[in-house]
């Protein structure tokens, strides 16, 4: 099995709403803020293959799906579906993905299966050979959303993956498309029933997998955010989400998963590190995965 990061769609927001209530004195070291106090963000995709005998990606980043006027607002950079042209670049196209996972459908994580906006025309579904596996919860929340997060979900989405026919919701463990090959486990800080996806790695300790690599999405969008007091105005659940990210911090430490961060700019994949004083960190900070094996 080989891995990939797929750069999608980059966004600029504002560094206050990134940051919740971390002073701009700390996390502007961090993230330097343009002159409209917005910061950079990348959508990242993660590209596995073979996985479970399968293509798979994880996530599709923001998109192109905007209208222009949206598209500014959201601060996405670019008009171009930047998503298809990294696959392309790695040798794929969309068809040939057979599994997409979704933590969950906010927009600049699950926008990249809109084809480009085009004025006159509505929203038209890409790849068109693979299987969508979202999580149970969420897939409630997406079809029922709160006031407060109402504006970060795609109305017509949830619709256009029922009429494909290739659905599948997931509520325990394991999916029956992928098999063991992947292991989720779920958070509701940010948003409920986030879904975290575990690329079970290749040693067992104690029946427990170890040296695989995690997909953090929204619990985790950067290295700034391992820092455990550090959340997000966005998460709906401030002190639950740190619970949970310590857990999962701890879990992976534990275990030598690796970090693979999508917001963050800079760095794709990391280690997790803990220092005397309880701390936690990140060590071997990869920026791109090209063709790289779990084990490298």
């Amino acid at each position: 099995m080989k891995l990939w990061s797929i750069r999608g769609n980059s966004q600029k927001l504002d560094g206050g709403a990134m940051f919740g209530n971390a002073p701009k004195a700390v996390w502007e070291k961090w993230s330097p803020a343009d002159d409209l106090n917005r910061i950079e963000l990348a959508c990242r995709a993660l590209l596995a293959s073979p996985l479970g005998g399968k293509t798979v990606l994880f996530e599709t980043g923001i998109g192109a799906f905007f209208e222009p006027k949206l598209r500014e607002r959201y601060g996405v950079q670019e008009s171009r579906h930047v998503l298809i042209d990294s696959l392309r670049e790695a040798g794929f196209e969309h068809e040939d993905i057979d599994v997409v996972v979704l933590s969950h459908l906010h927009f600049d994580h699950a926008g990249g299966l809109l084809a480009p906006w085009s004025e006159g025309r509505g929203p038209e579904l890409l790849f068109p050979n693979a299987t969508f596996v979202v999580g149970a919860t969420h897939w409630e929340r997406a079809r029922h959303p709160h006031p407060r997060d109402r504006a970060s979900f795609i109305p017509e989405l949830p619709g256009l993956l029922e009429a494909s026919g290739r659905l599948e919701i997931v509520s325990g463990a394991y999916s029956q498309v992928l098999g063991e090959s992947v292991r989720f486990s779920f958070s509701d800080g940010h948003t409920p029933g986030l879904m975290l996806a575990e690329i079970v790695g290749p040693e067992r300790i104690g029946g427990q997998p170890h040296g695989g690599l995690v997909f953090c999405a929204d619990l985790i969008p950067g290295r700034s955010w391992v820092h455990v007091p550090i959340t997000m105005g966005y998460d709906r659940n401030a002190e639950l989400l740190i619970d949970e990210k310590r857990a999962f911090l701890e879990d992976k430490l534990a275990r030598n998963v690796h970090l693979f961060f999508t917001h963050d700019p800079q760095c794709a994949m990391a280690r997790v590190t803990r220092d005397d004083k309880g701390r936690f960190g990140v060590a071997h900070e990869v920026a791109e995965l090209r063709a790289r094996s779990l084990a490298a």
